[in-house]
């Protein structure tokens, strides 16, 4: 299914993208070490996890890298309730400190299968950190540790959420209805 023709409601520009990353930034940093593990919840996180990587980096932070694939929206607009891995972590964690970084957080349920993972694994302790958090109808299990930015109740596009694959790319965040 293509979205190509959709109107997109601008919600934050590439510059205030920017500057909620640089903030939620200062609030992360003291609470990580350069021991901790940072791992992108892909495909959604990666420009997400790319802009704090290096927004730490000029704190003084420099954690190890590692990315798990999890799969739970497809092409669609909606979850599906369940949630794919489609890749694995390329570095062990036991006994270390991991940080979960994602685009969204919506119904939580990749959000909570990546914590799950992580504790698996053997994590002491897991922290989680998302650019954008919805309100949702329901209680959701866990809640993300930090929050750069509160977003409305719409389909959101931009800085690595899509419709269908398309729109990662568009500069800053927009809505669709």
């Amino acid at each position: 299914m293509s979205f190509v023709s959709l109107t997109i409601a601008p919600l934050l520009s590439a510059q205030a993208v920017s500057a909620y990353v640089e903030t939620l930034a200062d609030r992360i940093a003291p609470a990580i070490t350069d021991d901790s593990v940072c791992v992108c919840l892909l495909t959604g996180g990666l420009w997400f996890s790319a802009d704090l990587m290096r927004a730490m980096s000029v704190r003084g932070r420099h954690p190890q890298f590692d990315a798990l694939w999890l799969s739970s929206y497809g092409d669609a607009h909606q979850s599906s309730g369940q949630v794919e891995v489609r890749g694995g972590l390329q570095r062990p964690v036991t006994g270390r400190q991991v940080l979960l970084m994602d685009d969204v957080f919506d119904s939580g349920l990749s959000l909570g299968q990546a914590v799950q993972i992580m504790q698996k694994a053997g994590a002491s302790e897991v922290l989680s950190a998302v650019f954008a958090r919805k309100p949702w109808p329901t209680e959701r299990l866990g809640q993300p540790d930090f929050v750069a930015w509160e977003a409305p109740a719409r389909f959101l596009v931009g800085y690595g959420m899509d419709a269908g694959g398309q729109y990662r790319g568009y500069p800053g965040i927009g809505a669709i209805d």
